[in-house]
C-alpha cells in the first residue's frame, strides 16, 4: 500500500493541536541510518487507510517529498471517544535486516471438515495472529490456516501449517501454540416430567362447620 506524507517542521502539543483542527495527523518516522523525522498526514485518507488490514501488517511505501520509501505502521494513537487519530508512528525498514511484525491469520475450509459438516462442532479460532521474523521482502500480508481436515472436538496447531518462505514464527517461550479447535455445542438438559400417576395429592377436605342439632 502506498500513503502520501508531508514534512512537517514545528513540534509540540500547540503545533499538534493546530494541525487537527486543521484536518490533518501529526506522526514521525524513525529508524534506519536517518534521524527521526516529523510528518503529517490528511486525517480522511488515514483514516480509511487504517480500516484496511493490509495497512497495519504490511510493508508500506511512504511518498515525501517527492521520494518513495518503505515503513511499517508501529503504533497509531486514537482520541478516547472521537473519531479522531491522535498521533502515528512509523519505522523505515532496511531491505537486507530481518524484521519483527504480526501478521493476521486468515481461516479457511471449516465448513468442509468433519468436526463442522458431520458433528456440527462449533470452531473457535484461538489465535488470530502471529509474530514472526522474516525479511521486508518475505513478509506475508495474512498467513492461511486451512481448517478443512479439522475432527470432532479437534484442534488444528501451528505444526499443523505451512509458514510461507523464509517467515519464522517468533515463539517467546512458546512450543506448539493452538490456532484454532473444535468443540461439540452445549445441550440444554430438559426438565424432567412427573412420573406417571405421581399428580400431586389434593387438600382434605375442611370439616363442617356447626354443633349437634337439638
Amino acid at each position: 500500500m502506498k500513503f502520501v506524507a508531508f514534512e512537517r517542521a514545528k513540534q509540540g502539543t500547540g503545533a499538534s493541536r493546530r494541525l487537527r483542527n486543521a484536518g490533518k495527523t501529526p506522526g514521525i518516522v524513525y529508524g534506519g541510518e536517518g534521524q527521526p523525522q516529523l510528518i503529517e498526514l490528511d486525517h480522511n485518507a488515514l483514516w480509511h487507510a487504517l480500516k484496511k488490514e493490509a495497512f497495519h501488517s504490511s510493508v508500506l511505501e511512504m511518498e515525501l517529498g517527492g521520494n518513495v520509501s518503505k515503513v511499517l505502521l508501529r503504533d497509531v494513537q486514537y482520541h478516547p471517544f472521537k473519531q479522531l487519530v491522535q498521533h502515528i508512528d512509523f519505522q523505515r525498514v532496511d531491505a537486507r535486516t530481518r524484521m519483527t511484525m504480526k501478521v493476521p491469520l486468515h481461516f479457511k475450509g471449516e465448513e468442509e471438515s468433519d468436526a463442522v459438516k458431520l458433528e456440527h462442532n462449533l470452531v473457535n479460532h484461538v489465535t488470530t495472529e502471529l509474530e514472526v521474523s522474516c525479511l521486508p521482502s518475505e513478509l506475508p500480508e495474512f498467513i492461511e490456516v486451512d481448517l478443512s481436515g479439522l475432527k470432532k472436538n479437534g484442534t488444528v496447531t501451528l505444526k499443523d501449517i505451512k509458514l510461507p518462505r523464509g517467515v519464522r514464527w517468533v515463539s517467546h517461550g512458546k512450543v506448539n501454540p493452538v490456532l484454532a479447535s473444535a468443540t461439540a455445542p452445549a445441550v440444554e438438559e430438559e426438565p424432567e416430567a412427573p412420573a406417571e400417576g405421581a399428580a400431586a395429592a389434593a387438600p382434605a377436605p375442611a370439616p363442617a362447620k356447626g354443633g349437634k342439632k337439638k
